[in-house]
């Protein structure tokens, strides 16, 4: 008896005892569809939120004068305040630092209580007014909405040229971007050439994005600076893998942009942007295996299901195994048989059940607006599963089976 005989007979006693086979198979099914489904509408989202989280700016991280107190006694002596990054340093980090795709941009405050105008429009005295390079749009994930980026060359200069935040166009170009191109617009009395507009990006817990206006860094310090004002640095990377080594990286040029010692500790502090994703891939591991163990329990309970439509079937075809030992089958024959119909219950189910989680994790998918992703690697999960449960669920019935003596079992009605 060979292993396609095994299949066509195990094929047949499931047709012969389909109502028995089918519930058992719905009940692996129902396993086999939490565990893929879950897990795929997981992954969706999970790729779709780190790809918003990456638009926001989580692939970077901005390099900041250390924030704790320092003027704590150290051996009797108050330690001074971290000095703050200056222009110098900052543009000295910005040439000097270079890793893989990564892109650094320079940032400074310039006011928070700015009003603009144009013809005879005006703002609330509350626009922000930061100084930026030609690299701070894509660091920051702003997006043009019309017109252009600076260019190096004017980020260096003193001309007066500026970007609009979506509120400021919408408050002075009736939300017309197009409009407010090649428009000079005044400034706390000093006038600006408009050279572009954002699309909206939103609040923070710095206020509103979109109530901004940009202008070149180097103006932004003849017009806003001082002595000890401090310059933002924010380092971008294509990849969220390369960020820790960008971050090494991005201690060791920094040290030596500040002149740092050897034995002396950092004065200044890296901020990373991916703080909440991070804490997010840690809750879904946690609903990964919450969902893995609900599902094995499932199967469990569908196993034992399985285990004992086998052992009633082992019962109700005693004779048949006695008449085919008779005719020259093994006990290993048997014990195939037997096991391999239950392996072909378990896949059924098994397929039927990943079928519907993929149909789940799509439809979960669509309605959180997530990225569906095809789960090859839960698929094989569920796969495996399937063969596991048929090999425990039919292994005790197929050795029952095949050890059963040829003689009483063709005496059995």
């Amino acid at each position: 008896m060979n292993n396609i005989e095994n299949f066509k007979l195990a094929l047949g006693s499931i047709r012969a005892n389909l109502l028995r086979s089918m519930l058992t198979l719905m009940i692996i099914a129902v396993g086999i569809t939490c565990l893929v489904g879950i897990l795929t509408a997981i992954d969706s989202i999970l790729f779709s939120m780190s790809n918003n989280f990456n638009k926001l700016g989580a692939n970077s991280f901005n390099i900041k004068p250390l924030s704790e107190t320092l003027n704590v006694t150290d051996k009797g002596k108050k330690k001074k305040n971290a000095d703050p990054v200056n222009f110098n340093q900052a543009m000295s980090f910005k040439e000097t630092y270079s890793y893989s795709t990564s892109k650094v941009s320079v940032d400074a405050f310039g006011s928070n209580n700015a009003e603009i105008k144009y013809a005879s429009y005006k703002t609330n005295p509350n626009v922000r007014v930061v100084g930026i390079d030609e690299n701070y749009i894509n660091t920051s994930s702003y997006e043009l909405e019309s017109g252009r980026n600076f260019t190096a060359s004017e980020v260096m200069s003193t001309g007066n040229k500026v970007i609009l935040g979506s509120e400021i166009v919408d408050m002075l170009f009736s939300k017309k971007a197009e409009k407010a191109i090649g428009r000079i617009v005044i400034i706390n009395s000093n006038r600006f050439l408009v050279v572009g507009t954002l699309k909206s990006k939103g609040s923070s817990t710095g206020g509103s994005n979109d109530r901004r206006v940009f202008i070149t860094l180097y103006n932004a310090k003849t017009l806003y600076g001082y002595s000890d004002k401090n310059y933002n640095v924010t380092v971008s990377v294509a990849n969220s893998s390369d960020l820790d080594n960008a971050i090494s990286h991005a201690i060791g040029v920094m040290r030596n942009v500040r002149k740092l010692k050897i034995a002396d500790t950092n004065d200044f502090e890296i901020q990373k942007s991916d703080g909440i994703l991070n804490q997010l891939k840690s809750m879904t591991t946690s609903l990964r295996w919450g969902t893995i163990i609900i599902a094995l329990l499932t199967l469990l309970g569908a196993s034992i299901g399985l285990m004992n439509i086998m052992l009633v079937s082992v019962t109700e075809r005693t004779r048949e195994i006695g008449i085919r030992k008779a005719l020259g089958a093994t006990r290993r024959n048997i014990r195939f048989q037997f096991l391999i119909e239950a392996i072909i219950i378990c896949l059924i189910g098994g397929i039927a059940g990943i079928f519907l989680g993929i149909l789940m994790g799509f439809g979960v998918s669509l309605l959180v607006g997530g990225q569906f992703l095809i789960p090859w690697n839960w698929m094989a999960l569920g796969f495996t599963m399937c063969i596991v449960v048929g090999l425990i669920s039919g292994l005790i019935p197929a050795i029952k089976a095949s050890r059963l003596d040829p003689i009483e079992a063709l005496r059995y009605e």
